[in-house]
């Protein structure tokens, strides 16, 4: 085993000479003297050099980002959300040029959709609201969410008001809503729970007691409403109005102008003023009690 070891090692120190000729004169250019050790050492010597200046290459400047399955912990995360927050602007950039170049295709081949379009689909009438032709049963629907909110307004007014003195309604002096003529009386079995008066453009539509305004809304069939609480479980309801000139919460004297008569709304068919009376949660006959 010595003996070959020693074999082994003699041959890699044995000594050559390697000569670089001239292929056509066959002068001698150069003459080098080398081992087997001597080319091994260099060789590894070279190997070991490459891979040091590998190393540093990939580990000093960003050429490791380009090399698959090389951990990525190293890169310049904000670096990448800035880029990824500018192709998101890019991209709705585009969106938004395409969508102006689609419209202004539309325009220049008259392809747009234009008022007297928007007119033919649909009967607009005032104030904007679409006419509906709703049923009897989603009237009264209507009118018992309506006037249960009414109620639940009331409540809170009554609990904030000392108006409570229970007497008989009779004994109330109420005053008219307005000064006008009556073209619709109170006909409970044709769901018309009040009382329909005629008045002047821009007639003032009054308090008929001392009270809390408990309801302002605009409805679709009965436009602007006031509903006002009275005392007694008492309330007063105004509707068609043009313009409601309290908010809900204020109190207001008998007398006071609380609206302005209008036409607004589906169920009418020129300027006039709505009133009901309800007491106990029952609608009345406002004739019983209000000279108009």
């Amino acid at each position: 085993m010595e003996n070959q070891d020693k074999s082994l090692l003699e041959r890699l120190k044995h000594t050559y000479r390697l000569v670089v000729m001239n292929n056509e004169t066959f002068e001698e250019v150069g003459s080098y003297r080398l081992s087997l050790l001597n080319v091994y050492i260099l060789l590894s010597t070279l190997i070991i050099l490459v891979g040091i200046l590998m190393w540093m290459l990939i580990s000093s400047t960003p050429l490791k980002q380009y090399i698959p399955g090389y951990n990525t912990n190293g890169i310049d995360h904000e670096k990448v959300m800035e880029l990824s927050n500018y192709v998101d602007t890019l991209e709705a950039m585009m969106n938004e040029r395409q969508a102006y170049t689609e419209n202004f295709y539309k325009v220049l081949t008259g392809n747009v959709e234009t008022e007297e379009d928007i007119m033919d689909e649909a009967q607009v009438f005032p104030d904007s609201i679409l006419q509906v032709d709703p049923s009897e049963i989603e009237m009264d629907l209507r009118r018992e969410i309506q006037m249960e909110e009414i109620g639940m307004r009331a409540q809170e007014a009554t609990s904030r008001t000392s108006l409570t003195n229970i007497k008989p309604l009779a004994q109330f002096h109420f005053i008219s809503p307005v000064e006008g003529d009556i073209f619709k009386s109170y006909n409970p079995s044709d769901s018309h729970l009040g009382i329909d008066l005629i008045a002047p453009k821009n007639t003032p539509v009054k308090a008929v007691l001392d009270g809390y305004v408990i309801f302002t809304e605009f409805t679709v069939e009965t436009g602007n409403v006031i509903a006002l609480q009275h005392a007694n479980n008492t309330i007063s309801i105004y509707k068609h109005n043009s313009e409601l000139l309290k908010e809900q919460g204020s109190f207001v004297k008998a007398g006071e102008a609380v609206a302005v008569i209008g036409n607004t709304g589906t169920q009418t068919d020129g300027p006039h003023l709505h009133f009901e009376l309800w007491h106990n949660g029952q609608a009345i006959d406002p004739i019983e009690y209000i000279s108009f």
